[in-house]
């Protein structure tokens, strides 16, 4: 006798029918592809190398420019802090050490601070006032708060011209009152405009000892313009 082995039913094929399908090619292939690429325009436009030098150095001086008008109209802004540069604050310590020297050859026998020591107390302070605030926390940079506290020695500098304009006629105590009351003012604006810049970024627990240092910073330099 022999034995009967069931065998497996067939399995369905689930692709079955599909080759009854046809596509028409009357029908239209909708969509777009964006390739992520610059028109050269856009290049052209943001590319500075090929650039003329009279163009590039006009437009540093049109950023320093715009960075001397937050100073003096000082707000919540980020743009002195995102385009920074030293530029602007190197110009302002040299006209203010020069014109604290007197530009004479007998400045040094008249009791005045010399150019070395004025740019070093300006460049030192700075950078000690950086180093404080990078320590307590801060999150601005070390360039950004350099450039900063040098674009807000601009009132200070101009309130060094008004003295030296003062000092030129008039009696002894008279210009004496008037440079007070301008050191006076420009040393507030410069450190009311620096900290409207800086305590942002500071916790905010500790923007006292921040701003501390950078008063006594700016009325350093204030009572150098007083007394020379």
């Amino acid at each position: 006798s022999t034995m009967h082995v069931p065998t497996a039913a067939p399995k369905p094929n689930i692709f079955a029918g599909l080759s009854d399908v046809s596509i028409s090619g009357d029908i239209p292939v909708e969509g777009e592809i964006n390739v992520p690429v610059g028109t050269p325009i856009q290049d052209k436009e943001y590319s500075t190398l090929d650039e003329p030098v009279k163009d590039t150095i006009l437009r540093d001086l049109k950023a320093v420019g715009k960075k001397f008008v937050h100073v003096m109209y000082p707000k919540k802004s980020s743009a002195l802090l995102r385009d920074w540069d030293l530029w602007g604050p190197l110009l302002l310590c040299v006209t203010l050490a020069l014109m604290l020297q007197g530009g004479s050859v007998n400045s040094k026998e008249d009791g005045g601070p010399q150019f070395a020591e004025v740019f070093v107390i300006i460049w030192f302070g700075s950078v000690i006032i950086t180093l404080n605030s990078k320590l307590l926390g801060g999150t601005i940079s070390f360039f950004q708060s350099l450039c900063v506290l040098g674009y807000c020695i601009m009132p200070l500098t101009v309130a060094m011209v008004v003295c030296r304009l003062v000092l030129l006629g008039g009696s002894w105590r008279f210009s004496f009152i008037v440079r007070l009351i301008v050191v006076t003012a420009s040393f507030s604006w410069s450190t009311f405009a620096s900290t409207a810049f800086l305590a942002d970024y500071q916790p905010p627990n500790r923007k006292a000892l921040v701003v501390y240092p950078v008063f006594l910073f700016y009325f350093v330099i204030g009572w150098m313009i007083l007394t020379v």
